[in-house]
């Protein structure tokens, strides 16, 4: 599929999915006659875990190793691992896991203080329109 169709998918912008080519995180598995970048599904896959991880604040580098670890777990080779290297692979793999939950967390407690907030401001709206104070 070309960029535009990826963009209205995977609700990032055509600027972003580029440069995620750019930095290779994700890369068009093919290109048109033309030129034009083509997806695949697994590709569409690939910028969701990308879109997944970047509210929770991981870069760049992150999302390139996370990537590149399910890429090397998924591979259908990685029976072939060696089981010290696989292992190595799932323990990073639960440590970014773990950093999601904690990332999660602290979003929850974020959104819970914004809402509190908005609470307050919308009880003391009401207090000034009513004239109370």
């Amino acid at each position: 599929m070309h960029i535009g169709q990826v963009a209205a998918r995977t609700g990032l912008s055509l600027r972003t999915i580029r440069h995620y080519d750019e930095v290779g995180l994700v890369r068009p598995s093919a290109r048109s006659h033309g030129g034009f970048r083509l997806y695949t599904e697994a590709d569409v896959a690939r910028l969701m875990v990308i879109r997944r991880m970047k509210p929770l604040g991981f870069t760049l580098d992150e999302m390139g190793e996370l990537l590149a670890i399910t890429d090397r777990l998924d591979d259908t080779g990685a029976a072939a691992l060696e089981a010290a290297e696989r292992e190595q692979m799932l323990a990073r793999l639960g440590q970014f896991e773990q950093a999601a939950r904690e990332r999660c967390e602290a979003l929850r407690t974020q959104l819970s203080r914004a809402e509190e907030f908005a609470a307050d401001l919308r009880h003391r709206a009401g207090q000034l329109a009513g004239g109370t104070a």
